[in-house]
């Protein structure tokens, strides 16, 4: 049999994990005219929600992840490249004449694609205006596109100003659906939701949570009943994990490996020791890389304390550490500020 649990890649068919009000939600939104900002923290499973919607829609789609993005002519170049993955381009090379720049194209052997070059430029917004018009002349109410950028939070860094051009091309655009996914909360907020943000209110705003215990139950108990105590066991890894997607898999990927060996023996805790000593060397590196004041927060936050009631460091430098952490991944919040790897908060008691 193959291990039933999957993580670390995007997780599809069988290896996905409920969501279901989600995707209904994702799909009505998809369905209408309005656009979507999707936000979670890290490894929630956001993009492969998304990717499933996308292949259940059927709909020609583009997906762009804006962390790999490191110019707007690179912005520019890969967004071509992913119309050219789904548009022939023997079939609309003739729309690319109307560029008031030129890209350099070659076909690579090696994927069957076209790549794509563009030069710096002075005035990079023609490159833009260009590259979105070709989509939305692409775009028609018979063959609607789906554009996802991943992400989002990272496109300032890309260009102080690429928001604002965006926000203008956008507006105009007419059926096309376009999906922002951010996992900094904090500043996906500022973009969508701060008044002077070029994407004031331009979506409909998702905030992806954990899954509800229940259900991850559910899910869990249907691939590890071969188990005696499977019931026992699964509420042992949600209580470790506490419901957070990734580390769930990997956790219960972990207890079906040590299933079929016939290794029962306290098998939850022996996977979580077999995953903490695999990560030891990776934690430590980690852990001398924070300063005091960090330090002493997450052993606060590993014993189930709210980080305000720390006493001997100011709420102004808590704040700031908890900022830093959040926007690095260390630390999440959901319900409360909580250590984000729940091996790694282990880890942590343990030292």
């Amino acid at each position: 049999m193959v291990n039933p649990f999957k993580f670390g890649t995007v997780v599809e068919d069988c290896f996905f994990t409920d969501r279901r009000d989600e995707l209904q939600y994702i799909k009505s939104v998809l369905n209408s005219e309005n656009h979507l900002i999707l936000i979670s923290p890290r490894r929630f499973g956001k993009t492969s929600l998304v990717v499933k919607v996308l292949h259940e829609s059927e709909r020609k789609h583009i997906m762009l992840n804006l962390q790999s993005v490191v110019s707007v002519e690179d912005f520019a170049g890969r967004l071509l490249k992913e119309i050219f993955r789904i548009y022939k381009f023997e079939k609309i090379k003739y729309l690319i004449k109307n560029f008031r720049v030129m890209p350099t194209f070659s076909l690579n052997p090696m994927t069957d694609g076209v790549d794509v070059a563009i030069q710096p430029m002075v005035d990079n917004r023609v490159l833009i205006e260009d590259v979105f018009a070709l989509l939305q002349t692409l775009a028609t109410e018979e063959d609607r596109i789906i554009v996802v950028f991943d992400e989002f939070q990272e496109i300032t860094n890309i260009d102080k100003n690429l928001d604002r051009l965006l926000r203008a091309i956008m507006q105009l655009h007419k059926n096309i659906n376009y999906l922002f996914l951010g996992s900094q909360e904090s500043m996906m907020r500022e973009i969508f939701e701060k008044k002077k943000s070029p994407f004031f209110h331009f979506g409909q705003l998702l905030h992806l949570d954990k899954i509800p215990y229940e259900d991850f139950k559910f899910y869990l108990l249907e691939r590890l009943s071969f188990i005696d105590n499977a019931n026992e066991i699964c509420d042992e890894i949600l209580a470790f994990t506490k419901c957070h997607p990734y580390y769930t898999q990997q956790l219960a990927s972990q207890v079906w490996e040590k299933g079929k060996k016939g290794e029962m023996d306290d098998i939850v805790n022996s996977a979580i020791v077999r995953l903490l000593e695999f990560h030891d060397l990776n934690f430590e590196r980690i852990w001398l890389n924070f300063n005091n004041t960090d330090k002493r927060i997450l052993v606060w936050l590993a014993n189930n304390n709210k980080p305000y009631t720390l006493l001997g460091i100011a709420q102004s430098t808590i704040s700031s550490s908890l900022k830093r952490m959040l926007k690095d991944g260390y630390v999440i919040k959901t319900v409360e500020y909580e250590v984000e790897d729940p091996f790694f908060r282990n880890w942590i008691l343990s030292h």
